[in-house]
Parts: C-alpha cells; sequence; structure tokens
C-alpha cells in the first residue's frame, strides 16, 4: 500500500506554519512541522520571495502529494490584511503550482468542525486534538505549526475524492 503526504499550510506574511503529514492505510505520521519566516524590516517584494522560496524547499525535501491551504478570511475593519494575506497565498499557491500539486482551501471554521465538532473551537482545543491525532507528545508549537498541521489532517478526513493512485501517477 502507497503512502500519500499533505502538505498543511497555515499562510502568514510574516510566519507561515507548514505541516507534512504521511497517510498508509489507517496510519498517520508527522513527517516534519516548522515555519518559514520573512524579515519585517524588508520590502513586500523580498518578503514574497522568501515565503515562497520557503514552501518550495519544503515541497523539494517531502514531495507532498497535495497541498492544504488556509482560506483568506477577512474582516471590513482590516482590508489592507486581507490584501497582504493574498500576496502570501498568491505566492503559497505558485509553488504548488510549479510542482504539480493541487491544492485544496479551508475556511478555519471548516478546519476547526472537522477536527473537533465545533467550528469556534479555541486554540488550545485545536492543538488537543492534533496532538492526539498525530500521536505527539507535546502540544505542537507555536500556534501557527497547529494550524498547519489541523488544515493538513482536516484535508485528509475531508478528502479531495481524487484516487491516491492518481496523486501517486501524477508525481
Amino acid at each position: 500500500m502507497s503512502a500519500i503526504r499533505i502538505l498543511g499550510i497555515d499562510p502568514g506574511l510574516n510566519t507561515t506554519g507548514y505541516g507534512v503529514i504521511e497517510i498508509q492505510g489507517p496510519l498517520i505520521k508527522l513527517c516534519e512541522a516548522g515555519i518559514v519566516r520573512s524579515r519585517a524590516k524588508q520590502s513586500i517584494e523580498k518578503r514574497l520571495l522568501e515565503i515562497h522560496s520557503g514552501v518550495k524547499e519544503v515541497i523539494a525535501a517531502f514531495e507532498p502529494q497535495r497541498m492544504a491551504l488556509e482560506q483568506l478570511f477577512s474582516h471590513y475593519s482590516r482590508p489592507r490584511t486581507a490584501i497582504l494575506m493574498g500576496h502570501a497565498r498568491g505566492v503559497i499557491c505558485l509553488a504548488a503550482g510549479e510542482a504539480g500539486i493541487p491544492v485544496a482551501h479551508y475556511e478555519p471554521t471548516r478546519v476547526k468542525k472537522v477536527l473537533t465538532g465545533n467550528g469556534h473551537a479555541p486554540k488550545h482545543q485545536m492543538q488537543q486534538a492534533v496532538k492526539l491525532q498525530l500521536s505527539l507528545a507535546t502540544f505542537p508549537e507555536p500556534a501557527d505549526v497547529a494550524d498547519a498541521l489541523a488544515i493538513a489532517l482536516c484535508s485528509h478526513h475531508i478528502g479531495d475524492n481524487t484516487p491516491l493512485e492518481e496523486l501517486l501517477e501524477n508525481r
């Protein structure tokens, strides 16, 4: 039985969390999790290049068959934040496109609902769900990493209806 890897990403202009999980039959294991940082004092184009380069490195190292990305969420009171997040999501999607990886987009409330049954679950409840599902000794930290792993787990539980064999053939 072949394994499938899912790269979950919690995008951010300062800190982008990522988590790679591997599924083989009923087993789910953590391959790697971490963050890609950009320097806040640099220009927007250099920050986006750092995010793009960091995500490309993760893709090259772990060769995931699928990417799961947090959907853009914005408040009317913060349109600038939404625009900046859109830039970060764009370069992340570009990295996936360059590698030929399909991307699934999930709203934060959907991820919370799938993992905990509560679409408004607090951070600690999400960290607990990730810890339990991946059999981790401690809570995943920082929060960006926990969120990225939750997004990857959500993608696994929901699935994208692409047969595993097809995903593996396209690699």
